[in-house]
């Protein structure tokens, strides 16, 4: 965690006001607001259906409609989420979603590393060092003519998370990054995030994680913001978890 005062700095994410429905008329996401400073890690958590992920899919305008919809109210680093604005929005967040196979789709894990670095126009003796310096990050490297179809759960994770790093964004919105992982992927993947140098929105059920890692936490559920603030403060104020479907995280307990 970091513990720096950001009153005086500009921030990175700024959402203001967003609302959103899926086609169905079904509203997910009900007046939104928040913001995100340079090198903080924020933990977003509620209950299932809380509107968490489609949140995230805002931040880089991958949901069809949200770009011409709600640009005006999501900001990148100063930049509107718009359709103009698409490409150099998705280079600054890397989406990591909840399953990897919905990410993973080339023939090795080095390819699959390569994909969006290629896609950003750079030379391939760039690519190489980029796919070798984020496989190595995330301790990969040895595995990087497998087949991402003979990895593990956490592994796979992994090679989703090393693409990402191979792009260099500057922040980093990740969905349920933790889930279904054993112990050692999961301390693997604390170390990895932990020393991320960027920011991050990390939306996680695993509110022991949360805890470990995020500066900040907000709760979000019934697409509002109900909770904003340092993590201690929210994740062991029992009758805010409660009314939320949420329970202080085992590490905070008696504390």
């Amino acid at each position: 965690m970091t513990d720096h005062n950001r009153q005086d700095q500009n921030p990175v994410v700024e959402v203001d006001g967003l609302d959103y429905s899926w086609p169905t008329g079904e509203q997910t996401l009900s007046n939104v607001t928040l913001s995100i400073h340079s090198n903080e890690t924020v933990g977003l958590v509620g209950p299932s259906g809380a509107g968490k992920s489609t949140l995230l899919m805002h931040l880089n305008g991958l949901l069809p409609d949200s770009l011409s919809k709600n640009g005006a109210a999501i900001r990148i680093e100063g930049l509107p989420v718009t359709k103009t604005n698409a490409a150099t929005i998705r280079q600054t967040v890397g989406l990591l979603f909840q399953e990897p196979d919905d990410q993973l789709f080339c023939s090795t894990v080095a390819e699959d590393v390569a994909f969006g670095p290629l896609n950003l126009g750079l030379s391939h003796d760039e690519v190489r060092q980029r796919v070798a310096t984020s496989l190595r990050s995330v301790g990969m490297a040895e595995l990087a003519a497998r087949s991402p179809l003979q990895l593990s759960l956490g592994e796979r994770k992994r090679v989703c998370l090393a693409g990402l790093l191979a792009c260099r964004p500057a922040i980093l919105a990740l969905d349920e990054p933790a889930s279904s992982l054993d112990p050692r992927a999961r301390r693997q993947l604390l170390s990895i995030l932990a020393k991320f140098d960027g920011s991050i929105l990390l939306a996680s059920h695993d509110l022991d994680f949360v805890a470990q890692l995020c500066d900040r936490v907000i709760v979000l559920d019934e697409g509002r913001v109900q909770a904003d603030g340092p993590t201690q403060d929210i994740l062991t104020n029992e009758s805010l978890m409660e009314k939320h479907g949420l329970e202080v995280p085992m590490r905070l307990q008696n504390r």
